[in-house]
Formats: structure tokens, sequence, C-alpha cells
């Protein structure tokens, strides 16, 4: 396999701040991989025996009820370190991540997570920001689960992902992995139908697109109000 090269990591935040021999011998320890969409990276209660850096595409984080069925709790963008379990001071992964669109991520033995630690400063301060962000994330999720109506929800939700991956296009907003109704409905904690009714709803307002596996929002600020009406 060719060397990776250093300007790989360079202006990504966890390692932005180091050298680039230090960059070098990172990559060094690193294996490169490609995950065609739906392909999972790791599975929640496995070993977490690595942890990961998403370089391109989006992956899908989901965590399992009590009931059996996969809840999806986050996505990641490209340049954000994922499965990153001793973090949490955990031995196995807490979710399970799935290639949401066909991604390449690097990955480095879980062994290397304390030497990294301990050795770059920088990379340390950067992954425990992106563990609290996250856990942020969740915990706003979970708060619209308990206090927001469906609509709300939904429209909370749809304003999330563009915020967090969108690209300008000429219709508006496009949410930049697929997504269907059915995630939206697992993320929101109602039914396909709900959800089908909603978005069709708001395509014949004007305030999105919505086709198989794709969104655009061409309105966001009508998008901001629905997700925080009452009515």
């Amino acid at each position: 396999m060719a060397k990776l090269d250093e300007s790989l990591l360079t202006g990504l935040p966890p390692f932005s701040q180091l050298e680039r021999p230090q960059i070098r011998a990172i990559l060094d320890e690193a294996i490169s991989r490609r995950y065609d969409e739906g392909k999972a990276i790791f599975r929640e209660g496995f070993d977490a025996d690595h942890f990961f850096l998403l370089l391109d595409g989006f992956v899908r984080v989901s965590r399992a009820t009590e009931t059996g069925e996969q809840v999806i709790v986050l996505h990641i963008s490209p340049g954000q370190l994922f499965g990153i379990a001793r973090a949490l001071q955990r031995e196995t992964y807490p979710a399970t991540a799935i290639a949401a669109a066909e991604s390449i991520v690097l990955s480095w033995p879980m062994r290397l997570w304390g030497p990294f630690i301990d050795s770059y400063p920088s990379f340390a301060a950067e992954s425990y920001k992106t563990v609290g962000l996250r856990l942020g994330e969740i915990q706003a999720s979970l708060t619209e689960m308990a206090t927001k109506a469906v609509e709300q929800r939904v429209a909370a939700t749809v304003l999330r992902m563009a915020n967090q991956s969108g690209r300008k296009t000429e219709d508006g907003i496009e949410i930049a992995f697929p997504i269907t109704r059915e995630n939206i409905a697992d993320m929101t904690g109602t039914t396909l139908h709900t959800v089908s009714r909603l978005l069709s709803g708001w395509q014949k307002q004007g305030i999105v697109k919505s086709t198989r596996k794709h969104v655009v929002v061409t309105d966001p600020h009508r998008l901001v109000v629905l997700s925080q009406s009452n009515s």
C-alpha cells in the first residue's frame, strides 16, 4: 500500500497543531480502508479494538433499544474521529457505525490510544472536545424527544443534519449523505407514515425537496420556525 501523505491530516482539528514528523509517525501506524454504503465499520457491544478517522464519506451511528430496534443517534462527517470507546472508559463499542455513503476510513489499534493521548496534548484536547460535543448532541436529541411535538422533532432533526453536513446548491442546502424517510423516523421516535406526510406537506409549501435518499432544505428559516413552534 502506498504511504499516506501527511497533508491528509494537517488541516483536521485533532492533528492541526502537530508537527509534520508527528503526523508522519501517526500515519505510519494507520490502516486505510474503503467501506461501501451500508457496510458496518464496527458493531455495538463488540470489543473496541480500533479507533477511527473518517477521511471521506459519512458514517451513521445507531444504538439498539431494549426491544432490539436500531435508533440513529449521530452522523459523523469527514475529518472526525469516531469509535473512541477508550475516551469513554469503555472496552466495547457503545454503538454501531455504518457507512451512510461510500466512505474512506483510517483506523489505528486501540492500544495506541493511550500513547497518542500522552504524547500529543492537542490531539487529546480535541478528542475529548469531540466526546463532549457528541454527548451534548445526543442530550439535545433526547430532550427534543421528551419535550417537542412530532413536527418540531422532525424539523429540528432535518435542520441539524443540514447544519452538520449541508452543502449549498441551486435549490438550497442539501444534506450531503443519503437519508431515507425511515432513517428520519428512527431518529425522531415517530412513524414512517408521519415523516412521509410531513415532508410531502413541506415540499408543497416550498420548505424542502425530498426524493429517495435525498433531502434539500429550500427554506431554512421556515424550517427553523417549524422546529420552534408550539402550534
